[in-house]
């Protein structure tokens, strides 16, 4: 069922990553130790693709309609379990998986074309993992980070690692880095020049660190400074600190020639220096258990707060100490905004969908609403975006896409056998979908 692209379209479509990737408002470009003049850009290297954006490249366009029998180019079972969001680089669609137990922690490859397994290597071994106590999270949700001839695979308090993308030898490993998840580790890995910056927003500490990625070495490590007011009369913590947990990916974007870490926490948020790890600003959060990603553009980072009190923001990242009255431009409030999945940035509209299918199109600008819709299901999974046309994939394993504008338009609505957490991938005029058991190219046999 799969095609292969036509090598003139695959080199028009390369010239247009390029320019997308250099294009990004505010983000910056990732440094790889291979030559610059002789790379191409990768098709989708993290979590939510180029800059963290959720946004496919000019040229590159995805199915509007499928199913288990319509426009499935192949489908292939992943081993245990994981929530991990698919990676795109050289060839490869990365994941991680991890037993139910949470005792063993893989590293898997799918080859894009064919949907081969060719990678499920056995990085990290646990005796006793602490049990996740719900059913959303689990011990393999944080997404692969990817460049040229590597991958950064990370599962937060039980290990980091750094594979050779080709041959899939281990470069090295850190098991030290700890925190107590309480529900399971959520924050990806994302590079910047020569660092690896991985954030622990647990219930005991608290940090953000950054890795020398050749070495593995810490090159700094910032503790969060948020003051909590979590206890009981009794002095005891509410929930053992079930509060204090984040899941938030942070973004690094370019203010006046500074690269700004802009890392939402629990109940806070921050910017830091990213080569340096120096606390820049920082700002109170109303909610709490922050699981949005940012997203940039106009000047602003737009995230959402997390629950109790949750608001979507428009952020000014040009600050300097408390910016909590200083520097929100707007804020949504209500059932409408999301707790986990991260808003999407196309031109000048931003989406944010809910976790109970309420979906507002707003003027990133100013804040006012466009549009609002429902369309029902529950949702994890953040939004993405390619060629005019919006995907929203719940947890009951149904796509709604949507056209991007000013008006409310339907285009199709999909359903797959299994729900899914995690957030698609489009690459070569497919979407790359994770379902509970499987792994999806959902692709038009008429792309050529």
């Amino acid at each position: 069922m799969h095609k292969i692209m036509a090598a003139s379209n695959k080199h028009k479509r390369l010239i247009a990553l390029a320019l997308t990737v250099a294009l990004l408002p505010g983000c910056f470009l990732f440094k790889s130790s291979v030559p610059p003049e002789i790379l191409e850009p990768l098709d989708w290297p993290a979590f939510r693709g180029t800059g963290q954006s959720g946004v496919a490249p000019d040229g590159v366009s995805a199915p509007a309609t499928w199913s288990e029998t319509e426009n499935i180019a192949w489908k292939t079972e992943i081993p245990h379990l994981g929530h991990s969001s698919p990676v795109i680089a050289e060839g490869k669609v990365w994941l991680t998986s991890a037993t139910e137990e949470g005792n063993d922690f893989y590293a898997i490859a799918v080859d894009q074309a064919s949907g081969e397994i060719v990678c499920n290597e056995a990085l990290f071994h646990c005796e006793e993992a602490e049990p996740l106590g719900n059913a959303v999270n689990g011990y393999a949700s944080p997404s692969v980070a990817a460049e040229h001839g590597r991958v950064y695979v990370h599962f937060g308090r039980y290990g980091t690692a750094c594979l050779n993308a080709k041959t899939h030898a281990v470069i090295w490993k850190r098991e030290d880095l700890k925190c107590r998840h309480y529900r399971g580790p959520g924050s990806s890995p994302i590079l910047f020049e020569n660092l690896l910056i991985l954030t622990f927003d647990g219930v005991d500490v608290r940090f953000v660190t950054a890795l020398n990625k050749d070495t593995g070495e810490t090159v700094w490590k910032t503790d969060r400074t948020t003051v909590f007011n979590d206890y009981k009369e009794d002095g005891e913590m509410i929930m053992e600190g079930d509060q204090r947990k984040a899941f938030s990916t942070p973004l690094v974007v370019d203010v006046n020639g500074r690269a700004v870490l802009v890392s939402p926490a629990s109940s806070a948020a921050y910017g830091y220096d990213a080569r340096t790890g120096e606390a820049i600003w920082n700002m109170d959060l109303t909610g709490h258990t922050t699981s949005t990603s940012p997203v940039y553009g106009h000047g602003h980072a737009y995230f959402a707060t997390g629950y109790g009190g949750t608001e979507l923001l428009a952020l000014r990242v040009d600050g300097e100490g408390d910016v909590t009255e200083s520097h929100v431009d707007w804020r949504m409030e209500g059932k409408e905004v999301p707790n986990m999945p991260s808003a999407l940035l196309v031109d000048d509209l931003l989406y944010a969908l809910s976790n109970k299918s309420d979906i507002s199109c707003l003027d990133a600008v100013s804040g006012e609403v466009v549009w609002a819709e429902r369309i029902g299901g529950n949702f994890m999974a953040s939004p993405v975006y390619a060629d005019g046309k919006i995907y929203f994939t719940s947890s009951q394993g149904k796509t709604t896409v949507i056209k991007h504008g000013r008006t409310f338009e339907e285009l199709a609505v999909n359903e797959l056998d299994e729900g899914t957490l995690a957030t698609p991938a489009i690459a070569d005029d497919a979407m790359f979908l994770r379902t509970e058991k499987h792994l999806y190219r959902i692709e038009s046999p008429d792309t050529t």
